[in-house]
């Protein structure tokens, strides 16, 4: 068929739902485990004066919605961390450096 070409016509409506879908969801979901286990093992443990060593490393989460983004309308999946002190683990203290697990981890999963 020499001379023809492919036509597309995209659905607005369409790109709708595919953001939105389960399929999505889904593979939004599986990235972001990939993150959260770059994340735990590079996750720092505390040494023999830590008041709670490992917690951090065991506090790491992933939940997805197909509800995310700005106006709520497609599929996301988010990695967290429930330790109060997270914020502090990743952007240091002027008493601590910052060890950015979570950009760290982020930049090696999405490879």
């Amino acid at each position: 068929m020499a001379g023809r070409q492919a036509r597309f016509k995209m659905s607005n409506r369409g790109v709708g739902q595919l953001l939105k879908s389960p399929m999505l969801e889904a593979e939004m979901l599986r990235r972001a485990e990939v993150i959260k286990g770059v994340a735990e093992s590079i996750a720092p443990v505390g040494g023999p004066g830590d008041p709670h060593p490992g917690v951090y490393k065991a506090s790491f989460y992933v939940k997805s919605t197909t509800r995310g983004g700005q106006r709520r309308n497609r599929a996301t999946a988010t990695v967290g961390n429930s330790a109060y002190y997270a914020r502090w683990v990743e952007y240091g203290t002027e008493k601590v450096h910052p060890h950015h697990v979570m950009l760290r981890a982020a930049q090696a999963g999405s490879r």
